[in-house]
C-alpha cells in the first residue's frame, strides 16, 4: 500500500431556501403527513428554486467544504461531480462548477451512479490521490431531482429533495480515506429508473417524459439486503468488528433502510447520522450532507471511525471506511 493516504480535510453542504412540507402534497394527491412519515421518515425536503441548477448548488456546498478545509481554489487540482441530474448534457456539471470556482486546467468530470454517486466520485478521487495523481481533490454530491418527479405520482413525488455536499480530499500521511467498495448489477435496472435520454430518445409528453420510475417494495428489499452485504464486505476487508465504527453515514432514502442496516450493525440509531427527515432522498447529495450536518453539529469528532454507505439505482452500491 501505498505511504501517501487521502484525508477529508473539510466539508460542506447546501440546500435550497425553499421547504416544501409534507402537508403541501395533501391537497394535490391522494396522501397525508401521517402516511409519508410512517413509510418514509420524511417530514420536508428542499427545492431548488427556478433558474437554480445542479452547479449553483454544488458551488455553494465547494465554496463552503474549501472554506472549512482553509484550501484556496488554486490547490484543487481534481474536481469529481456525482449526480444524475446535471445542468445540461455536456459540458459536465464539473466542468461547470471548476468555471464557477474559478479553478483553472485540473481535471473535472462528472460520475453517475445515482444515488451511490458520491461514494463513487469519493472512491476515484481517493484512488488519484493515494497514487500522487492528485494532490488535493474536490469531490461533490449535487442533485436537482426535483426537476424530473412526476408530480402525481405518490409513490415518488414525496421522496426526492435537491441539494448538495461536498469534501475536500487531502494528500496526507495519516489514514484517512481507509477503504473504498464499490459495485453494480444492470439486472435490476427496470426497478429504478429514469426512462428517457439521448440514444434511447426523448417522449412527447410534458417535460419530454423524464420521470423517476421505482417498484417501490422491491427496492427496499434489495436496497435492504444489498447494503447488509456491503457493510460485511467493509468490515471483513479491514479485520474489523461490527463495535469498531463509531458513526454510520448512510444513503438518506428511507428511514426503515437506515433502520435496517444499523440493525445489522448491532448499532443504536444515537449513533446513526440521520437527516433523511428534513432532506427528504436527495440522491448523490445526501452522504455528504449528513456527513457535514454530522461535523458541523459536533456529533462527528476528530480521530471517529465512519461507515459511509448508499444504494441507487442501476442497481448501484457502496461504501467508504472514512477515519476523520
Amino acid at each position: 500500500m501505498s505511504s501517501t493516504q487521502a484525508r477529508i480535510i473539510g466539508t460542506g453542504s447546501y440546500l435550497p431556501a425553499r421547504i416544501m412540507t409534507n402537508a403541501e402534497f395533501e391537497s394535490r394527491i391522494d396522501t397525508s403527513d401521517a402516511w409519508i412519515r410512517e413509510r418514509t421518515g420524511i417530514e420536508q425536503r428542499h427545492v431548488a428554486a427556478e433558474g437554480e441548477t445542479t452547479s449553483d448548488l454544488a458551488l455553494v456546498a465547494a465554496q463552503r467544504a474549501l472554506e472549512a478545509a482553509g484550501v484556496g481554489v488554486s490547490e484543487v487540482d481534481l474536481i469529481v461531480v456525482g449526480t444524475t441530474t446535471p445542468d445540461i448534457i455536456f459540458p459536465s456539471t464539473a466542468c461547470l462548477l471548476q468555471h464557477k470556482l474559478g479553478a483553472k486546467d485540473c481535471p473535472a468530470f462528472d460520475v453517475n451512479a445515482a444515488c451511490t454517486g458520491f461514494l463513487y466520485a469519493l472512491s476515484i478521487a481517493e484512488k488519484f490521490v493515494r497514487t500522487g495523481a492528485a494532490r488535493t481533490a474536490l469531490v461533490v454530491g449535487a442533485e436537482t431531482l426535483t426537476r424530473m418527479l412526476d408530480w402525481n405520482d405518490r409513490g415518488t413525488c414525496v421522496l426526492f429533495g435537491d441539494g448538495a455536499g461536498a469534501v475536500v480530499l487531502r494528500a496526507d500521511s495519516q489514514l484517512g480515506v481507509i477503504s473504498t467498495h464499490i459495485h453494480a448489477d444492470g439486472q435490476y435496472q427496470n426497478l429504478l429508473y429514469n426512462p428517457v435520454g439521448v440514444s434511447a430518445g426523448f417522449k412527447d409528453e410534458p417535460n419530454h417524459g423524464v420521470r423517476v420510475m421505482m417498484s417501490g417494495n422491491e427496492v427496499f428489499r434489495v436496497a435492504v439486503r444489498t447494503l447488509s452485504r456491503i457493510v460485511d464486505e467493509t468490515l471483513a476487508a479491514n479485520q474489523l468488528s461490527k463495535d469498531s465504527i463509531d458513526w454510520l453515514v448512510p444513503h438518506q432514502a428511507n428511514l426503515r433502510i437506515i433502520s435496517a442496516t444499523a440493525k445489522h450493525l448491532d448499532m443504536p440509531m444515537d449513533r446513526v447520522i440521520v437527516t433523511v427527515n428534513k432532506h427528504g432522498n436527495t440522491s448523490s447529495g445526501s452522504v455528504p450532507l449528513a456527513l457535514d450536518h454530522g461535523i458541523r453539529s459536533g456529533l462527528i469528532k476528530p480521530g471517529q471511525l465512519l461507515l459511509l454507505e448508499a444504494f441507487g439505482g442501476g442497481f448501484t452500491w457502496g461504501s467508504a471506511l472514512v477515519r476523520l
